[in-house]
């Protein structure tokens, strides 16, 4: 195989309570890569479309230093080389895995020019290290769904531990992304350094509900479960009709509204597709109404997260 194209959905992370341990796929929204084999070492991207600004160096781009975390754990021959086509769907800081879904999509493709020497759960890894290289820390909570698909739980970073968790597949979601940037990196920075124990017993307890609201399932108890004490009270502030989009959505029938990863963006988690679809149309209303442009998704949980399309 000397070329291969590729699909990496967008994801949402951090589930409300799972703050940098949970996350689950998208269907539809997604980057997809091109890697083609080479005469020339090293690695080389020709191309990037959609979004305008991102880095063309191999070492600055997440999807090549994620391919190249993988490169250096295999005895590749080094004679030969990679020349990677980057088609960007999911907008920078929009808080829904844009440089995850170039990182899934990198080590995933590369794994499969070069044979398969990994698994998909090995993979996550190599594409953490396009997750620090965008924000500085290495976290799994999005390349983690990416990549396997469904829900993902980070159990343990140190060893790396991630769960594929059992999900009910009626579940959709209304994603509403408000055209404004929020870095990963800013956003973390404004977060409190410690937390209380009363926060955190209140965080480990719907943690653990939302696991087995998925798993029994109970939609009453992924409902009570998708609160967050400790990110959303301090990140909210940086989103636009935050509160009225949630208040709006709760009330509308979703089983519970939260930020997506770092925001701006906003997810609402419900058990039919007709809530959804209802909650997408009023946040997109909301958002016209004060005039900021917003893009709204609705979606149901990918399961097979990145995958072969060419």
């Amino acid at each position: 195989m000397d070329q291969i194209k590729v699909f990496a959905p967008a994801t949402v992370a951090n589930v409300a309570c799972g703050f940098d341990v949970m996350g689950f796929a998208l269907e539809h929204i997604g980057d997809e890569l091109t890697i083609n084999r080479t005469d020339t070492p090293g690695f080389t991207i020709t191309e990037i479309t959609g979004c305008d600004g991102l880095p063309f160096q191999p070492d600055k781009n997440v999807a090549t230093v994620a391919a190249q975390a993988l490169l250096n754990a295999t005895d590749h021959n080094q004679e030969t080389g990679f020349s990677f086509k980057i088609c960007k769907k999911v907008m920078g800081g929009s808080g829904l895995g844009s440089s995850a879904s170039s990182s899934s999509a990198a080590v995933y493709a590369m794994n499969e020019l070069l044979g398969k020497p990994f698994t998909k759960q090995q993979l996550v890894a190599f594409a953490m290290e396009g997750e620090r290289a965008a924000s500085g820390l290495p976290h799994a909570d999005n390349v983690a769904p990416s990549i396997l698909g469904g829900f993902a739980l980070v159990r343990s970073y140190d060893p790396l531990d991630v769960i594929e968790l059992d999900y009910p597949s009626e579940l959709k979601v209304a994603v509403v992304h408000p055209l404004i940037e929020v870095k990963t990196s800013d956003s973390k920075k404004i977060l409190r350094r410690e937390v209380s124990l009363k926060d955190a017993i209140i965080q480990w307890g719907n943690v653990g509900g939302l696991v087995a609201g998925l798993a029994k399932p109970d939609f009453d108890l992924i409902g009570r479960s998708l609160q967050d004490v400790i990110a959303e009270p301090i990140r909210s502030m940086l989103i636009p009709l935050f509160n009225d989009a949630k208040s709006m959505a709760l009330e509308s029938g979703a089983l519970g509204c939260s930020i997506s990863g770092s925001g701006p963006s906003i997810f609402a988690l419900c058990n039919d597709e007709e809530t959804a679809q209802n909650i997408g149309t009023q946040f997109k209303d909301l958002y016209t109404s004060h005039d900021i442009k917003a893009n709204v998704y609705l979606s149901g949980i990918n399961p097979r997260g990145t995958e072969i399309i060419e």
